[in-house]
């Protein structure tokens, strides 16, 4: 057992309007009222943030946001900073999701940008790195895996880290409802707290949150939870549902 205090996230993508968030949210706050030993974070749309802080606020619910910019402000249409962020109630903010990765460009060095700009203004980066079917099929896991921590990290201190959370997302799990065994998760979660060791020391790795990401399910949640080295999950489409969300965080139970 590790002294990691288990995080589930559940990550809303483009989904629910003002009104649906808020339902949502209520809904789950009472649902898991119980849960004392487990954070709950949940990043909805940037639209639904602000009324969706006012339902979560005193509860175990903390607020995320599903990206940012680098930048403190300027002429950047259509882009978010850090201190928006804060203001409206956030205390998460993932960084560097595959569809970002995918459909937007983020790049390792975009990562890196925007994890600087998330500590610098006091939020929990929850940086997401993974692997494609055809880099897993070509054996090249843990290569991939090693440029994404280092390029994503460069630069900072141990001392900097110390809030830092990472998600390993396989690609090809997200969405397709194949999921890595808890063996096969267990083995990349232990391999990224080793490259945290060659690069930070063993008193960060110890320390950082490794989540796991791929098609996480109430049926799945307590096997993955069992192994040493994941720390929690980051949970897509089955988040969108607060009873469904609900048993997930409520694993144990």
């Amino acid at each position: 057992m590790t002294n990691r205090t288990p995080l589930i996230a559940g990550n809303w993508k483009m989904f629910k309007t003002c009104p649906e968030a808020v339902e949502t949210a209520g809904q789950l706050v009472k649902l898991v009222a119980a849960t004392t030993d487990i954070d709950v974070m949940i990043a909805p749309p940037f639209t639904a943030l602000a009324p969706v802080a006012d339902v979560v606020r005193g509860s175990c619910v903390s607020l995320g946001a599903q990206n940012l910019f680098w930048e403190a402000q300027g002429a950047f249409t259509g882009e978010i900073s850090p201190a928006m962020l804060v203001s409206a109630g956030c205390k998460y903010v993932i960084i560097g999701h595959s569809e970002r990765r995918q459909y937007f460009n983020e790049t390792d060095e975009t990562v890196n940008k925007k994890i600087r700009a998330a500590i610098n203004n006091d939020l929990t980066p929850v940086m997401c790195v993974g692997e494609s079917e055809k880099e897993r099929e070509s054996k090249d896991t843990f290569s991939v895996l090693d440029k994404q921590v280092k390029k994503g990290l460069e630069g900072f201190s141990s001392d900097d880290l110390k809030s830092l959370v990472i998600a390993y997302e396989p690609i090809w799990a997200i969405g397709t409802g194949k999921t890595a065994t808890s063996g096969q998760a267990q083995e990349v979660h232990q391999f990224l707290r080793s490259v945290l060791e060659k690069s930070f020391g063993n008193m960060l790795a110890k320390s950082v949150r490794i989540l796991y990401g791929g098609s996480v399910k109430p049926n799945n949640i307590a096997e993955l939870m069992a192994m040493p080295d994941i720390d929690g999950a980051l949970v897509g489409g089955a988040s969108l549902d607060p009873e469904t969300f609900s048993k997930i965080v409520r694993f144990k139970e």
